[in-house]
């Protein structure tokens, strides 16, 4: 039996948040289960342990530069690729009519879709799990978990001389929009907090963006610079070791975050400028909201209010 799952949402952290469904669909039917995702969300660089995954298939999809599977002619072209791998079933995460049709024409026979028409303010995770409920009778409820060898955090411990005597704390401190990156001073109060308080040293992980290189130099130019190892050099598959070997992780609401937190670190979780499911969907994650909000949401600007207090009694409560 061959099946599809098709998960279009754009980041890494949309496509870490269904690894539950995804394991369900594999375990029900006793098969592995290939994955439809775009290319931003990075997925072949963290699922090559996953053994409940076959294929990773690209959808090659981006309105701004024409790409294979856009327009019309794409969506054909797209059928027409699906057909070749021949698949039994197909469960689509979305509500598109656009991917409903090019299931058929793909000839694929059984089709299990959210709702159609239902994309505004669909929420992140429910939709899932009515999905799988209705289908499968299945009740979902576990975490995320990212699969790593242990021959590879074995190198990442000797390699990055990982003192086990020491705090190791990665520190998410990118993100993909600049309402979402904490700045550097809250990191550093963050910092100053945890040194004085047990010997540690910080993995910071980060993109390439101005923005997030100006808060990263920020951390390694201050007094913490012997302390600090950045990660940005790295890829996202080099990083899962390093970050597997960490006792807790501090992160922006960033690809970080949820690598994090599905590796089984405790992560703590800043929410400045994102709707609070996508910090708070696992138990292995934390979320520090803006002082004066009772929640978070897109547009509620709220970096400038993330308090370094808050983070370190949060830090003692999780490895106390």
């Amino acid at each position: 039996m061959k099946i599809l799952v098709v998960q279009n949402r754009m980041g890494i952290g949309d496509t870490v948040i269904f690894l539950p469904f995804i394991e369900a669909i594999s375990r029900k039917f006793n098969t592995r289960v290939s994955l439809l995702v775009k290319k931003s969300s990075k997925a072949d660089q963290y699922y090559k342990h996953t053994n409940y995954l076959d294929k990773i298939i690209f959808l090659e999809r981006d309105n701004k530069k024409n790409e294979k599977h856009d327009g019309l002619t794409g969506s054909f072209r797209l059928a027409q690729d699906l057909k070749e791998y021949k698949f039994d079933k197909i469960f689509i995460f979305n509500s598109s009519l656009r991917f409903n049709l090019i299931a058929r024409l793909a000839n694929i026979k059984e089709i299990y879709q959210y709702p159609l028409f239902k994309k505004t303010n669909q929420h992140i995770i429910q939709p899932a799990r009515d999905l799988i409920k209705k289908n499968l009778e299945i009740d979902v409820v576990k975490n995320p978990e990212i699969e790593i060898s242990s021959d590879l955090i074995k190198n990442a411990y000797l390699k990055f001389k990982i003192n086990s005597d020491e705090q190791n704390i990665l520190l998410g401190i990118g993100g993909s929009g600049p309402t979402k990156r904490i700045p550097s001073k809250t990191f550093l109060s963050v910092m100053e907090k945890i040194c004085n308080f047990k010997k540690s040293k910080f993995f910071l992980a980060t993109g390439k963006k101005d923005d997030e290189q100006k808060i990263l130099n920020q951390l390694l130019n201050s007094k913490f610079r012997d302390k600090c190892i950045p990660l940005d050099d790295l890829s996202i598959a080099d990083t899962l070791p390093i970050i597997k070997n960490c006792n807790i992780s501090i992160c922006n609401d960033s690809s970080f975050s949820h690598l994090s937190s599905a590796l089984g670190i405790k992560t703590i979780t800043l929410m400045a400028d994102t709707p609070l499911i996508y910090g708070s969907y696992s138990s292995n994650m934390y979320p520090i909201i803006p002082d004066g909000e009772t929640t978070v949401r897109h547009n509620t600007f709220g970096k400038d209010k993330i308090n370094p207090d808050k983070i370190f009694d949060k830090f003692i409560s999780i490895i106390n």
